[in-house]
């Protein structure tokens, strides 16, 4: 006999994961009320069914664009989907505003996996480790071992898809994706985006305040 399960307890599911309202309820009734394990759960099938949607072709969509407050910071993301009445839907909607909000969120993030990062940027990244004093006189083989920890750790700082969730971290933007592949029932990808930082680029006057004041006493 299955237990009496809330809506509250429906709805928080609902809103930690992004489920389905029959399947948050199944989950919970599986899991005898038990959040956690109803969320495991829930990813587990979330997770299967979205990897067997990621390699189908993804052409619709939208592209959003997040300002943050001051005007100092915005991104251009490009999210896709299979369908027009998908891209239309509230959920896929809200999805871009969080991922395009998540990019501002994180100044490390250039990528959106760690598979797109090019060949010379981890060239780098692991000549700069190699360089590094605490490592030097270690054994050859415990160096590589960290490098290799700490490259792998500097490629997901990199990437979009490793990012912990700003509204909830237990979860990575990855999972977030794919929890909403599964909602939604179409490959959700994405594809591409820029960011705009105010003066980026552009070589800033170093103000000299100690000579400024000098050369004003001079004059007088």
């Amino acid at each position: 006999m299955s237990i009496q399960i809330s809506a509250q307890s429906v709805k928080e599911l609902r809103n930690k994961t992004g489920a389905g309202m029959m399947d948050c309820k199944k989950a919970l009734q599986d899991s005898d009320g038990n959040i956690p394990i109803a969320i495991e759960n829930l990813r587990k099938k979330g997770l299967a069914s979205a990897d067997k949607k990621m390699s189908r072709i993804a052409t619709e969509g939208i592209i959003e664009s997040y300002i943050h407050a001051g005007s100092k910071i915005g991104v251009l993301v490009e999210l896709n989907c299979e369908t027009d009445f998908v891209a239309r839907r509230i959920e896929f909607q809200k999805l871009s505003r969080d991922i395009a909000m998540q990019i501002v969120a994180c100044p490390s993030v250039v990528y959106v996996n760690t598979n797109d990062i090019p060949k010379h940027i981890i060239d780098n990244e692991t000549r700069i480790e190699l360089g590094k004093e605490d490592i030097n006189k270690k054994p050859k083989d415990i160096q590589e071992k960290i490098v290799d920890g700490r490259i792998e750790k500097r490629l997901k700082e990199m990437a979009l898809f490793n990012q912990p969730f700003i509204r909830n971290t237990d979860i990575t933007i990855e999972e977030l994706i794919k929890n909403h592949i599964s909602l939604l029932g179409e490959n959700i990808q994405v594809r591409r985006f820029q960011k705009f930082i105010l003066g980026e680029g552009i070589e800033k006057k170093e103000e000299n305040f100690k000579s400024e004041v000098f050369g004003m006493l001079e004059q007088s």
